[in-house]
């Protein structure tokens, strides 16, 4: 089978096509024959090497992906040869990612996808709808699952709309019944906000964000979705209402924040960090689950008329598809690892 691998830290250069047999599985996993390939910013930055040495000899990169299940192991109950499926950490703790044709994978990180769901849906689901959904059940008195009227009568803020974690926010949060605000930079990026179903679009580049928001939530946010904390902080705590949460899943803009210690214990407000590789298995399935079950309802997409463009690249060009990623596509990056 054909793998993409990297044996060392470095650009998008290292990342090498070769040839390798693919695994059996054993017990508790199944093997996926991959058809598309998902990338997000994790896997380039575990391969440039910003997340430490290498784990692994010899790394296949991708933690999302969809295919079939072509191999069971024993005492797998719940998946079968030929069921269409999507995966999620892929790679976390192993060597072997989704940028491959076969992957073993523990049937935990495997989803039955619904059927008229595509590949390309099941491929862009993993990390950015898992961690959106990690980002909307953690608040005090808010729900632990997503289901339609979970949200309601809640206003949720998320940073950066048009990314794809912000897009699974958006989409997941209108779903479960909440109002959503969006942040953006660009009339092009309100676009693909609006078309993933944000109620309101505030560009912060040509309004005070505050006073805008203020002027949808008079009482404050219930929850802020936040992407870029060094530069947004201040304005989440000036928007969360008491005992509101402020949810932080990655770093754009800087590492570091600031922070009235006055002004934030005043709200009672709850910071919650989100990386999905220390959630827990039970926040995972959960996740799974309720994501799979918005894709049932049809209330989950991908592409232009859901916000989030595609943009495909071929096995052989997984690198140009990392260098994508790397540079900020806007949408989402996908590699093409089999036909349909």
């Amino acid at each position: 089978m054909r793998a993409v691998v990297y044996t060392e830290s470095g650009d998008a250069s290292v990342l090498e096509l070769v040839e390798r047999d693919p695994a059996e599985p054993g017990p508790g996993e199944v093997r996926v024959r991959i058809v598309r390939a998902g990338v997000n910013p994790t896997d380039w930055k575990f391969r440039a090497g910003g997340m430490g040495e290498l784990a692994f000899p010899e790394i296949v990169p991708g933690q999302d992906g969809a295919g079939v299940v072509d191999a069971v192991g024993p005492d797998v109950t719940d998946l079968a040869v030929g069921d269409r499926v999507w995966t999620m950490l892929a790679q976390h703790t192993r060597p072997g990612g989704t940028a491959q044709e076969q992957v073993v994978l523990p049937a935990a990180n495997v989803t039955v996808l619904p059927e008229g769901a595509s590949y390309d849906l099941g491929a862009s689901m993993g990390v950015p709808a898992v961690t959106a959904h990690r980002a909307l059940t953690t608040s005090e008195g808010g729900p632990t699952r997503l289901a339609p009227g979970a949200l309601a009568g809640r206003t949720v803020l998320v940073a950066g709309g048009a990314g794809a974690v912000g897009n699974a926010a958006i989409q997941l949060a209108r779903w479960a019944g909440a109002t959503v605000v969006s942040s953006v930079s660009s009339d092009e990026k309100a676009a693909l906000a609006s078309a993933a179903g944000a109620h309101h679009v505030v560009d912060y580049r040509r309004t005070d964000l505050v006073e805008a928001v203020r002027a949808l939530a008079p009482d404050g946010v219930d929850l802020v979705v936040e992407v870029a904390p060094a530069q947004n902080l201040r304005h989440d705590v000036a928007l969360i209402r008491p005992r509101g949460t402020i949810a932080i899943y990655a770093n754009n803009g800087g590492d570091e924040v600031t922070l009235s210690v006055r002004e934030t214990f005043s709200t009672n407000a709850r910071f919650q960090w989100v990386l999905l590789y220390t959630v827990g298995h039970e926040a995972l399935r959960a996740a799974a689950e309720d994501v799979t079950a918005a894709v049932a309802d049809v209330a989950y997409g991908v592409g232009e008329d859901h916000g989030l463009p595609l943009h495909h690249y071929p096995l052989d060009r997984t690198a140009d598809a990392h260098a994508a990623v790397e540079a900020g596509a806007v949408g989402k990056v996908l590699v093409d690892v089999a036909d349909d």
